[in-house]
Protein backbone atom coordinates (compact mmCIF):
# COMPACT_ATOMS: atom_id res chain seq x y z
CA UNK A 1 0.00 0.00 0.00
CA UNK A 2 1.31 3.45 -1.03
CA UNK A 3 -0.27 6.62 0.55
CA UNK A 4 0.43 10.34 0.45
CA UNK A 5 -0.15 12.71 3.12
CA UNK A 6 -0.20 15.82 1.32
CA UNK A 7 -0.19 19.14 3.86
CA UNK A 8 -2.49 22.02 1.97
CA UNK A 9 -1.43 24.59 4.64
CA UNK A 10 2.67 24.47 4.77
CA UNK A 11 3.34 27.47 2.47
CA UNK A 12 4.47 24.84 -0.91
CA UNK A 13 1.46 24.17 -3.01
CA UNK A 14 0.15 21.31 -2.93
CA UNK A 15 -0.64 21.28 -6.70
CA UNK A 16 2.06 21.76 -8.41
CA UNK A 17 3.63 19.32 -5.34
CA UNK A 18 1.67 16.74 -6.33
CA UNK A 19 2.64 16.80 -10.21
CA UNK A 20 6.52 17.26 -9.49
CA UNK A 21 5.53 13.47 -7.59
CA UNK A 22 3.80 11.52 -9.79
CA UNK A 23 1.38 11.55 -13.16
CA UNK A 24 -1.26 9.45 -10.74
CA UNK A 25 -0.94 12.38 -7.70
CA UNK A 26 -1.18 14.76 -10.79
CA UNK A 27 -4.46 13.89 -11.89
CA UNK A 28 -5.80 13.70 -8.42
CA UNK A 29 -4.63 17.71 -8.02
CA UNK A 30 -6.34 18.60 -11.41
CA UNK A 31 -9.95 17.12 -9.94
CA UNK A 32 -9.18 18.48 -6.28
CA UNK A 33 -7.08 20.93 -5.66
CA UNK A 34 -6.91 24.60 -7.42
CA UNK A 35 -3.68 25.63 -9.03
CA UNK A 36 -3.11 28.88 -7.84
CA UNK A 37 -3.60 27.96 -4.43
CA UNK A 38 -2.85 24.68 -3.65
CA UNK A 39 -6.19 24.58 -1.81
CA UNK A 40 -8.89 22.46 -2.51
CA UNK A 41 -11.15 23.97 -5.08
CA UNK A 42 -14.36 25.61 -3.87
CA UNK A 43 -16.51 22.98 -5.07
CA UNK A 44 -14.30 20.55 -3.18
CA UNK A 45 -14.81 22.65 -0.21
CA UNK A 46 -18.49 22.56 -0.52
CA UNK A 47 -18.74 18.39 -0.18
CA UNK A 48 -16.69 18.20 2.63
CA UNK A 49 -16.71 19.17 6.31
CA UNK A 50 -14.01 20.82 8.04
CA UNK A 51 -12.14 18.13 9.95
CA UNK A 52 -8.25 18.91 9.04
CA UNK A 53 -6.74 20.35 6.58
CA UNK A 54 -4.57 17.30 4.79
CA UNK A 55 -5.48 15.52 1.87
CA UNK A 56 -4.88 11.96 1.82
CA UNK A 57 -4.07 9.75 -1.18
CA UNK A 58 -4.57 6.14 -1.34
CA UNK A 59 -2.13 5.81 -4.48
CA UNK A 60 -1.72 2.22 -4.80
CA UNK A 61 -2.57 -1.26 -3.32
CA UNK A 62 -1.22 -4.32 -4.81
CA UNK A 63 -2.00 -7.92 -3.32
CA UNK A 64 0.24 -10.62 -4.55
CA UNK A 65 -2.11 -12.56 -6.99
CA UNK A 66 -3.01 -15.69 -4.87
CA UNK A 67 -4.81 -13.02 -2.29
CA UNK A 68 -6.98 -11.25 -4.58
CA UNK A 69 -10.54 -11.43 -4.99
CA UNK A 70 -11.08 -12.27 -1.48
CA UNK A 71 -11.75 -8.64 -0.54
CA UNK A 72 -8.59 -8.50 1.55
CA UNK A 73 -7.62 -5.12 -0.01
CA UNK A 74 -11.02 -3.32 1.33
CA UNK A 75 -9.86 -4.97 4.60
CA UNK A 76 -6.20 -3.92 5.08
CA UNK A 77 -7.07 -0.33 3.28
CA UNK A 78 -9.70 0.36 5.98
CA UNK A 79 -7.34 -0.53 8.68
CA UNK A 80 -4.36 1.84 7.31
CA UNK A 81 -6.91 4.98 6.53
CA UNK A 82 -7.98 4.85 9.63
CA UNK A 83 -4.74 5.42 11.26
CA UNK A 84 -3.77 7.64 8.81
CA UNK A 85 -6.45 9.87 7.96
CA UNK A 86 -5.96 12.04 11.41
CA UNK A 87 -5.69 15.84 10.59
CA UNK A 88 -7.46 14.83 6.74
CA UNK A 89 -10.08 16.76 5.44
CA UNK A 90 -10.48 14.06 2.69
CA UNK A 91 -8.99 11.00 2.03
CA UNK A 92 -8.69 10.48 -2.47
CA UNK A 93 -8.12 7.67 -4.75
CA UNK A 94 -8.79 6.50 -7.96
CA UNK A 95 -9.78 2.70 -8.71
CA UNK A 96 -7.69 0.55 -11.23
CA UNK A 97 -5.27 -1.95 -12.07
CA UNK A 98 -2.06 -0.72 -11.22
CA UNK A 99 -0.74 -4.21 -12.17
CA UNK A 100 -0.58 -4.41 -15.01
CA UNK A 101 1.57 -7.97 -15.46
CA UNK A 102 -1.25 -10.18 -15.58
CA UNK A 103 -2.17 -11.35 -19.11
CA UNK A 104 -5.83 -12.31 -18.26
CA UNK A 105 -6.33 -8.84 -18.70
CA UNK A 106 -5.80 -7.99 -22.66
CA UNK A 107 -9.77 -8.22 -22.79
CA UNK A 108 -11.23 -5.09 -22.64
CA UNK A 109 -14.56 -6.66 -21.12
CA UNK A 110 -12.53 -8.50 -18.27
CA UNK A 111 -10.47 -4.82 -17.34
CA UNK A 112 -14.08 -3.39 -16.90
CA UNK A 113 -15.33 -6.18 -14.94
CA UNK A 114 -12.01 -5.83 -12.47
CA UNK A 115 -11.93 -2.50 -12.13
CA UNK A 116 -15.52 -2.38 -11.57
CA UNK A 117 -15.54 -5.07 -8.81
CA UNK A 118 -12.05 -2.59 -7.48
CA UNK A 119 -14.37 0.39 -7.49
CA UNK A 120 -16.99 -1.54 -5.83
CA UNK A 121 -15.02 -2.61 -2.84
CA UNK A 122 -13.62 1.14 -2.26
CA UNK A 123 -17.51 2.25 -2.38
CA UNK A 124 -18.23 -0.28 0.30
CA UNK A 125 -15.52 1.56 2.73
CA UNK A 126 -17.14 4.97 1.66
CA UNK A 127 -15.16 6.05 -1.06
CA UNK A 128 -18.02 8.16 -3.58
CA UNK A 129 -16.84 8.89 -7.18
CA UNK A 130 -16.58 12.80 -7.52
CA UNK A 131 -15.01 13.26 -11.05
CA UNK A 132 -12.62 11.46 -13.49
CA UNK A 133 -12.16 8.30 -11.64
CA UNK A 134 -11.07 10.07 -9.00
CA UNK A 135 -12.64 9.01 -5.69
CA UNK A 136 -13.37 10.41 -2.17
CA UNK A 137 -14.06 9.91 1.58
CA UNK A 138 -14.93 12.38 4.25
CA UNK A 139 -13.21 11.41 7.25
CA UNK A 140 -15.94 12.93 8.85
CA UNK A 141 -18.28 10.15 7.49
CA UNK A 142 -19.30 6.70 9.74
CA UNK A 143 -18.72 5.20 6.40
CA UNK A 144 -15.62 3.74 7.14
CA UNK A 145 -16.17 3.51 10.73
CA UNK A 146 -19.18 1.20 10.19
CA UNK A 147 -18.05 -0.84 7.72
CA UNK A 148 -14.71 -1.71 9.55
CA UNK A 149 -16.10 -4.34 11.94
CA UNK A 150 -17.78 -5.78 9.26
CA UNK A 151 -14.15 -6.01 7.92
CA UNK A 152 -12.72 -7.37 10.58
CA UNK A 153 -15.20 -10.10 11.30
CA UNK A 154 -14.48 -11.21 7.39
CA UNK A 155 -10.99 -10.88 7.96
CA UNK A 156 -11.57 -13.26 10.89
CA UNK A 157 -13.30 -15.74 8.53
CA UNK A 158 -10.68 -15.48 5.53
CA UNK A 159 -8.19 -16.16 8.40
CA UNK A 160 -10.39 -19.32 9.33
CA UNK A 161 -10.64 -20.89 5.93
CA UNK A 162 -6.60 -20.79 5.07
CA UNK A 163 -5.95 -22.06 8.80
CA UNK A 164 -8.74 -25.05 7.33
CA UNK A 165 -6.77 -25.40 4.07
CA UNK A 166 -3.71 -25.61 5.37
CA UNK A 167 -4.08 -28.23 7.76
Amino acid sequence: MTFYRVHLDRGRNAYWAMEEESEELYETAQVLLDPETGSFTDEVSQRLEYVGSALLVMDRVTLDPSWRGHGLAAVLACEAITRLMAGCRAVACSPGITDLSSRRLTDRAEWDRVTAKIAQGWESLGFRPYRDNVYLLSPASQDLEEQRGALRQHLAELSGFWRASVS
